[in-house]
């Protein structure tokens, strides 16, 4: 029995309140563009926040300063080289990389966990995989990107290098082939340090866990084997130099580059693997990006879930 009120009409029952009100909404039905645009915004996003690109002024300034800190060096050199008349850089295309391995390893420490642990952290991961895009395309993204960035902190140097030699006058087919041997190093390089960057980075959602694991793997493996090899070397052990070598990302690339690129070894002795050892090296280092791929795959299937 509906209720009368003082105006003398009567209280809608609770049922009759229900209304559908057409507010305009319609359906997509315009082009889709799939996982390869997706892959593509993704790869481009993080390849722009590996320089802080995009983001506050703030994200910006560690990356910049360390391309910075790349290139001076290198800089002066060619500067010695044009003012001094010299006939040869003081430090080779496929050295320069070895000898700014500190810089290159904070580099992947800041920005491994910025690429990945942000994700983690603020759990947008399992949105990504809501969308076409797949496991696979989140990983190959990632890890093209931070590659990316790292092959143009490392590229930048070296080109540098070479413009410089050339105003300086020195030969161009000799300073043309150091040039090429440089960049198939710093890619290789980029490659491996950016897949072990990421794969440590992805099993920590906290920033800063991630930039320690990442610089101990990459810096103190390689002080600790570079004394290791000094020491072997010191007593007369000088056949395991090579194969104590392998232990550290950074000897990897100077083994590869010495035994196949014509590099000077930076070993204490001098003295770089063999061509046989060198294959012992390309095998490592290929099986250790191989590996890291599988491990962020598998790691990124399970967060996805």
């Amino acid at each position: 029995m509906a209720v009368e009120h003082a105006t003398g009409t009567s209280a809608p029952a609770p049922g009759d309140q229900t209304r559908i009100h057409n507010i305009g909404y319609r359906g997509y039905d315009g082009p889709r563009l799939g996982r390869a645009y997706a892959r593509r915004s993704l790869y481009s996003q993080s390849l722009r926040g590996s320089y802080g690109l995009g983001r506050s002024v703030k994200s910006k300034v560690l990356p910049m300063l360390l391309f910075v800190v790349m290139c001076v060096p290198a800089a002066i050199m060619v500067a010695v080289a044009v003012a001094t008349k010299a006939n040869a850089l003081p430090v080779d295309y496929t050295r320069y990389a070895i000898v700014m391995q500190a810089v290159i390893s904070l580099y992947v420490a800041s920005q491994a966990p910025q690429s990945v642990s942000r994700d983690l952290r603020f759990k947008t991961v399992p949105l990504y995989f809501s969308r076409p895009i797949e496991t696979a395309d989140y990983v190959r993204a990632k890890f093209a990107a931070l590659a990316s960035a790292l092959f143009i902190l490392t590229a930048g140097p070296l080109l540098v290098l070479y413009v410089g030699a050339l105003l300086a006058k020195l030969d161009f087919a000799d300073q043309t082939k150091g040039f090429a041997q440089g960049l198939v190093s710093v890619a290789l390089l980029s490659v491996l340090f950016a897949g072990i960057g990421l794969v440590i980075a992805s099993f920590t959602p906290r920033r800063g866990f991630g930039i320690a694991a990442v610089i101990a793997v990459l810096t103190i493996t390689y002080g600790a084997v570079s004394t290791l090899q000094a020491i072997a070397d010191a007593q007369g052990s000088s056949d395991a130099v090579p194969w104590i070598g392998l232990f550290s990302p950074t000897t990897i690339i100077d083994g590869v580059q010495s035994a196949f690129l014509g590099a000077t070894s930076a070993s204490p002795s001098g003295v770089g693997p063999s061509t046989g050892e060198g294959v012992v090296y390309v095998v490592v280092a290929l099986g250790l990006i191989a590996a890291s791929y599988g491990l962020l795959m598998r790691r990124y299937k399970k967060v996805g879930l």
